[in-house]
């Protein structure tokens, strides 16, 4: 259906007359015309009656203008609801227990007035496409890939620096421990299922294992979060990283 049509006939309808509303809509009384009789023939229905003193609804044309007017008024919220400097920022925070979850709380809570829409995309390449699409505004990203480039249009700025926590169960070596410095990671196991090979996370702990010499393990399902700890708390070898911004709940029984 044609949105200018529409218009045009709540315009006669509201005018109550070609000509009248022809002015109101800077165009000529022709097209007008032109405009109402293709909407009666998209509805298979007369919404007018040509009278001495103008344009008369017809029956249809009655029960059709409410619908009309509803219909204008959506199109003005669908069309606001994108409008720059009208619709809600889009920022995905990757996931609700994040740091980037905090930060763009604490943004919210410094300015209330501020429209936000909160989404959450894990994978890096699908929120680079959702900016490039501009289905959202921003993305917080736990670093670059190396040798990865950013598609053209795109930037990135450093934001926000999170250190690790290590988390153990009881039984584990460093359990005791108040402070693990990398170095002291050196021949344990951390486990991480889900790290998907050549991924923003992969890259990155894959490196850091490396370097300290200590070895990422990301067999078996990622089941989520509370699976994974409570394998943490019931093994004495195994252990994992987390923000320490990251929030979590130890299992009750440990």
């Amino acid at each position: 259906m044609d949105i200018d049509a529409v218009r045009t006939f709540v315009a006669v309808a509201d005018a109550g007359q070609f000509r009248e509303a022809a002015l109101g809509l800077d165009v000529t009384q022709q097209a007008v015309s032109k405009r109402v009789a293709a909407l009666e023939k998209d509805l298979g229905a007369r919404l007018f009656t040509r009278t001495a003193r103008g344009a008369q609804l017809t029956v249809d044309g009655q029960v059709f203008l409410p619908h009309a007017r509803e219909l204008l008024r959506a199109e003005e919220r669908a069309a606001a609801s994108v409008r720059p400097g009208r619709r809600a920022l889009r920022v995905d925070v990757i996931g609700r227990r994040l740091a980037p979850a905090d930060l763009v709380r604490d943004f919210h809570r410094a300015h209330p007035d501020s429209a936000l829409d909160v989404v959450t995309l894990f994978d890096a390449d699908a929120a680079i496409s959702a900016v490039r699409s501009g289905t959202i505004d921003a993305s917080f990203r736990a670093l670059t890939v190396p040798a990865r480039q950013l598609p053209e249009g795109i930037e990135a700025a450093r934001v926000h620096d999170e250190p690790l926590e290590l988390l153990t169960g009881p039984r584990h070596a460093l359990a005791s421990a108040r402070a693990v410095t990398p170095a002291q990671l050196s021949g344990h196991r951390i486990w991480m299922p889900g790290n998907v090979a050549g991924t923003e996370w992969a890259a990155y702990y894959d490196d850091l294992a490396a370097a300290f010499g200590f070895t990422i393990e990301v067999t078996g399902p990622d089941f989520g979060t509370e699976p994974l700890l409570d394998t943490i708390a019931d093994s004495s070898l195994l252990a994992t990283f987390v923000g320490v911004q990251t929030r979590m709940v130890w299992p009750a029984d440990h």
